[in-house]
């Protein structure tokens, strides 16, 4: 079963109903039916929780949250094992991406996976990891 690493940029284009919605909307659905398998990490949700809090209110902020919750995503966290946040802190001394970008890529590595975005900070790191990119 194919991997596959959600950025926050995704559900953020899911949830403010972007053109990359529907191609996020079809993975979920798929990821429903058992075709792959989809991670977030714990940190890139954090980070659609603040933008959304930021850029609307922290009621549709917990809203999301709920509806992320029910979907067919498994949320990773850096627990105590701190292989994931190691290889996370060299891809961001090494590369210019944010450190949630920087956890995104390190889990997409970790699961032999792809990462689904259309953030262009990832291009940097397009010949070290699979990118599936979801247009704008």
């Amino acid at each position: 079963m194919a991997h596959l690493v959600l950025d926050s940029w995704a559900l953020m284009a899911f949830f403010g109903n972007e053109p990359a919605a529907d191609a996020v909307e079809q993975l979920l659905d798929e990821a429903g039916r058992g075709k792959h398998q989809l991670f977030m990490t714990s940190v890139n949700w954090a980070e659609l929780y603040y933008s959304t809090m930021r850029g609307t209110s922290q009621d549709v902020a917990e809203h999301h949250a709920e509806v992320v919750a029910g979907l067919p995503i498994d949320i990773v966290g850096i627990g105590d094992d701190l292989k994931l946040a190691r290889d996370a802190a060299i891809l961001k001394a090494s590369h210019r991406l944010s450190l949630a970008d920087a956890f995104a890529a390190a889990l997409a590595q970790e699961k032999k996976g792809e990462l689904v975005t259309g953030d262009p900070e990832f291009k940097a790191l397009a010949k070290k990891i699979r990118i599936r990119w979801l247009g704008k």
